[in-house]
Formats: structure tokens, sequence, C-alpha cells
């Protein structure tokens, strides 16, 4: 997997709402009960309880969406000693919970600072020209509908799952489809692992065009010994609607602005251009 750390398509505007989204993933995260422990490997098993519970609450559960089926039992935070030994206590929940509204407080959950930083990476490089393209409104109305598409495509396709699905890569995965159709040229600086990191300057739509069909393979059982607790279909579903979107703006996309720079000796002289 390469590591996108630049791309040379710089900005016309301030992407506030991309700033915004980062600002609140990392603030969610800072604040979700028992991760602090969690990370560092020395959780307690109340820490670990209240985690669970929340995650629950707030996360979207492919059962739910597509079923609208909510748990008559469900961690409560406390923990409790049973037949097995201590545990997480289940029991009615204390809250209303809405599966729609669920999807889009999911997208702010992350289940570890790699899962967390490995998402803000890509919204980092590549949502700040899409916010540009679009405009902050459009921009963030795009990023939610992306992220309610690789939910409910995630859970049509685990309708009977009960495994709490969280984090923002579905709606990313809006962004990385919608920069592969606007920008497919733009070089992007990576970091390629081989031996030792190597940077290469690759195109747009061989970065993006590769991670696409990793998730792709990796969503099919491809390449992987088991999908594990990563939901590649929702990535799948989020870049093929972020493309779909996108394609109506590519004939009016301008070209990508040329970076600002400081020029030195001949290059500084005013040219004549035709």
């Amino acid at each position: 997997m390469v590591i996108p750390v630049h791309d040379l398509n710089p900005v016309r505007r301030t992407p506030w709402v991309t700033y915004a989204l980062l600002a609140a993933n990392v603030a969610v995260f800072l604040f979700m009960p028992g991760l602090a422990g969690s990370v560092a490997g020395d959780s307690s098993l109340s820490q670990l309880c209240h985690l669970q519970a929340f995650t629950d609450h707030f996360a979207a559960v492919p059962r739910e969406l597509i079923h609208h089926q909510l748990p008559s039992l469900v961690p409560t935070g406390a923990v409790g000693v049973g037949a097995h030994g201590p545990g997480c206590v289940l029991g009615p929940p204390g809250y209303d919970k809405s599966p729609p509204l669920s999807v889009f407080t999911a997208m702010f959950l992350h289940g570890g600072w790699l899962h967390l930083l490995g998402n803000m990476l890509f919204l980092y490089i590549f949502g700040n020209n899409i916010e540009d393209r679009m405009g902050h409104v459009r921009f963030f109305l795009f990023y939610v509908a992306c992220g309610y598409a690789a939910g409910y495509g995630f859970a049509l396709l685990n309708a009977d799952s009960a495994t709490p699905l969280i984090g923002a890569s579905g709606a990313i995965a809006g962004v990385l489809g919608a920069y592969l159709v606007l920008y497919p040229r733009v070089r992007v600086w990576v970091l390629v692992p081989f031996l030792i990191f190597l940077p290469l300057r690759l195109p747009a739509w061989l970065v993006l065009g590769f991670w696409f069909v990793l998730q792709a393979l990796y969503s099919s059982g491809e390449g992987v010994s088991g999908t594990g607790a990563v939901a590649y279909a929702a990535h799948v579903v989020g870049f093929l609607v972020g493309m779909l979107i996108a394609l109506p703006l590519r004939p009016g996309t301008p070209p990508p602005p040329e970076p600002r720079r400081l020029l030195f000796g001949r290059q500084a002289r005013p040219r004549h251009t035709w």
C-alpha cells in the first residue's frame, strides 16, 4: 500500500469544511471513553466495557439499518461477574437509538490511532481540492452522502450482522473517487514501502486506482486471510458513489493552478506568451 504525502494541486480558497471534519474526528476520538487506555494496551475491564457501551450506542449496525431490529440487551458500561468470570454487564438500553442517524454518528468514531490517522491523512491531502471545486456546503453534503451510501451499501451486503460499523472511511473513499474523476493527472508524492520507504511522484489515477483495486480485492476475500474488522465493501461503495457524483462536474473543472513559488534569476524576468 502506498502512503500519500502531498499532492501538487493548490487550492483557491481555504478548505474550512475539511479542517472542521479533521478537528471533529480527532476531538471525538479523544473523548471516546476508555480509548486512551486501550491504545496504550493497559485498559481495565471497566474502561473496555464503557467503550463497548459507547460504541454500540453510536455505531451503525447492519441488522438495525436493514431490519430495524434494535437489541433488547446492550452493554451498560458496568462490570459484573458471571459463570465464566468477570465481563461486561448487559441490560435494556437506556436510550432511544435512531438507526439512520447512527450512520452519521458512526462517521466520527474510530477504533484506534492507526485507523484515525490513516483516514485523516487521506482526507487532508485529497479533501481540500474537492471542497475547492464543489464549494463548502456542497462538499459537506457530498461527504455525508458518500458516508451514508457506504454505510447502507455495506449493511445490504451484511444484513444480518450485529457487528458495529464505525469510521469515516466510506465518506473519505467518496472523496477519493471524486478526486480520481476530477484530477486524474495531478501528481501525488507517495511513500512506497520497499525495504525502506521510497518517495515517488505518481499520477493520481495510479495512486487512487491502485487503492481502489486493493479494496475491491480485499472485499472479495482475495489477498487476505479474512476481512477481519475492516469493512472493505463500504470503501468500494463510497468510492463508486463519489465518482458518480463528481462526473457531472468534470467538464467544468479548471486545470490545477500553478503552485506558488519564488522565482530566481532569469525565471523572474517577465515573459511574453503566445
